[in-house]
């Protein structure tokens, strides 16, 4: 399948132009199918585009890549967490009914040097912190079980997963919302002041956890980071932003890489406009009056 990186140009014709390619795609594919079946009598089952749609994922990572149905991650073995997941969130997933939160947390399958599991978490007063949220994919009770995947979960401080990086996943859900599409790759920093290892499988307790957005839906076009120590915060939610070129340079990794025109991922990774991100003063007092104490 063919990429569709190039398609978002900044004349406002990119949408149109990915629908139309989209659909030509589709109608050859389903010709392919009729003509198959016609002269071979076999069963034709096309690669299912979301096999193919990764082209957004970072770069630069070390550990094993899995492709789950809602999103896809980097799992490092020497820290027993990925280093990075990443996903698209949309407005029409975000539309669909919740379904009951699942809570099935369980060892993933997928990781071939086996993944953390439950009980290293157990009796150390940190929470099992999603890096997907599992309210991101509360549209089929499959894709948010998914969430609760050890390889989705890294340690973090209670008040921090109940307060301000709760406080970021509700803003993301609601600028998915007025965007329509966002890009969103989110990961442990684990380079920042280790504080130091959880269970038998010696799960490293990262300093900070950084989250990566980028819309390029017209007449949107902006990206932001944002770089948050894993502890409690009582600061507002806009000093923790960077830009994307900041938070590559704290990881190491590479987002977003050929998946637009070089000078606009250029443009967009090098600024961090807090402007065309709408904060909520509403939800900043709830958590320092509601979230942060949290016990």
């Amino acid at each position: 399948m063919a990429k569709l990186r190039m398609n978002h140009q900044r004349n406002g014709k990119g949408s149109s132009g990915t629908a139309v390619r989209v659909g030509i795609f589709g109608a050859l594919i389903a010709g392919l199918f009729f003509l198959f079946n016609l002269f071979s009598g076999g069963a034709f089952e096309p690669v299912p585009p979301e096999a193919e749609d990764r082209y957004y994922l970072p770069a630069g990572g070390s550990g094993q890549v899995v492709h789950h149905k809602g999103f896809s991650l980097s799992y490092s073995e020497a820290h027993e967490q990925a280093e990075w997941a990443a996903y698209k969130l949309t407005r029409e997933e975000l539309a669909q009914p919740w379904v009951d939160r699942t809570d099935d947390f369980r060892a993933d399958p997928a990781i071939q040097t086996s993944s953390a599991l439950p009980e290293d978490y157990r009796g150390t007063g940190y929470d099992r912190g999603h890096l997907v949220p599992a309210a991101d994919r509360a549209y089929s009770k499959a894709a948010m079980s998914e969430t609760f995947l050890m390889s989705n979960i890294s340690p973090q401080a209670r008040q921090f997963n109940g307060g301000i990086w709760r406080e970021l996943e509700e803003l993301a859900r609601e600028w998915a919302k007025a965007s329509g599409t966002l890009y969103v790759v989110t990961g442990p920093l684990l380079k920042m002041a280790p504080k130091g290892a959880l269970g038998s499988n010696e799960v490293t307790i990262p300093g900070g956890f950084f989250k990566v957005l980028l819309d390029i839906e017209e007449p949107g076009l902006r990206g932001i980071g944002f770089v948050l120590p894993n502890s409690i915060s009582y600061d507002p939610l806009y000093k923790y932003a960077a830009s994307i070129d900041e938070v590559e340079e704290m990881t190491g990794l590479d987002f977003f890489k050929g998946f637009m025109p070089p000078e606009l991922e250029a443009e967009l990774e090098a600024n961090a406009d807090v402007d065309l991100w709408p904060f909520s003063k509403k939800k900043f007092e709830k958590r320092l009056e509601d979230w942060n104490l949290r016990e």
